[in-house]
């Protein structure tokens, strides 16, 4: 097999391993909002049978909570058996390559750790950690396949003269917004702890991502242009499922509005606004890591830190 070939194969594998770690997160997200997490006392088994024997299929009407958490379960063995493979396309790569390619390996099996740990001890904080580990590792599979993009080489080279160095610095530090915002997500829906704060944590993190995503969008590098994009359609769609996963977990009194614990739209909101919310950590990491990346090649000129470029960026950067 040519090097083409084989750089289009991991490609493919790379782009496999995002899109199967969405079941886990999705199927995740819905074992939460349906507190069905321990719906099995046991792991690695269910109900003392072997998981991949357990009769999964005859849960669906009279044990949905089961049904759910068993399907998590399998998702995680499908993003782990995904994961084996990508190790092994990498492997034939030397440096950072084949180096990260083991270590996504390495993170699924300590999630899926992670998540039977939670299982074993039913404690909350370890699924709101499951939770955050699963966001991570979800932003490591997004950053390790545009880092493998044809053409990241490209994007490496372009100078960068549109972008203040306010909006490189937040661009930086944005996954420490999200993260922290995300934190408190995770403490609401899972421990039912600082619901002002993570109200308070959605307005900063919005403002921030609009800042950075309408700077972004009109950078001259392309692959920061793609990242603002990401930013912005994220953060709208995340704010928006925010406040309706708000309505239909807590009500809405003025409107006449009565939350119904276990509701179809309930399910719908807080289940797409964990996933969404993963989406936008994931849009976070990944233009946090090429802006250091573009600033450690020195595509940043000058004159994007001068004066002169932050006047003219105006309020936007």
């Amino acid at each position: 097999m040519s090097e083409n070939t084989s750089q289009k194969a991991l490609r493919k594998m790379a782009t496999a391993t995002c899109m199967v770690a969405l079941l886990p997160i999705g199927l995740g997200a819905l074992v939460t909002t349906l507190k069905a997490g321990m719906a099995f006392a046991d792991w690695p088994s269910s109900d003392g049978q072997n998981m991949l024997l357990y009769p999964w299929l005859s849960d669906f009407r009279t044990h949905p909570d089961k049904f759910v958490e068993h399907g998590h379960r399998l998702a995680g063995v499908v993003i782990g058996l995904t994961a084996i493979a990508l190790a092994i396309s990498s492997w034939g790569y030397r440096g950072w390559v084949r180096r990260y390619g083991l270590f996504l390996l390495l993170a699924v099996i300590l999630q899926g750790l992670l998540g039977g740990a939670r299982v074993l001890l039913d404690a909350g904080t370890l699924a709101m950690t499951h939770s955050l580990t699963g966001a991570l590792f979800f932003s490591a599979c997004v950053v390790y396949r545009t880092l493998l993009s044809p053409q990241a080489a490209v994007w490496k080279q372009v100078t960068e003269d549109r972008l203040s160095i306010t909006s490189v610095a937040i661009s930086a530090i944005l996954p420490v917004v999200v993260l922290a915002q995300y934190f408190l997500g995770g403490m609401l829906r899972h421990l039912h702890l600082l619901r002002n704060e993570h109200i308070i944590g959605a307005i900063i993190t919005l403002i921030c991502c609009v800042w950075v995503g309408v700077s972004l969008v009109r950078a001259a590098n392309p692959v920061l242009c793609r990242c603002g994009v990401a930013v912005v359609s994220t953060v709208a769609m995340q704010f928006a499922l925010g406040l309706g996963a708000l309505t239909t977990r807590f009500g809405f009194q003025k409107l006449g509005y009565v939350s119904v614990f276990g509701s179809l739209e309930q399910a719908i909101f807080c289940s797409l606004h964990t996933v969404v919310g993963i989406l936008l950590v994931a849009a976070a990491f990944s233009t946090s890591v090429w802006t250091i990346l573009l600033l450690r090649e020195g595509r940043f000129t000058a004159a994007a830190f001068s004066p002169t470029a932050s006047s003219v960026q105006g309020g936007v950067a």
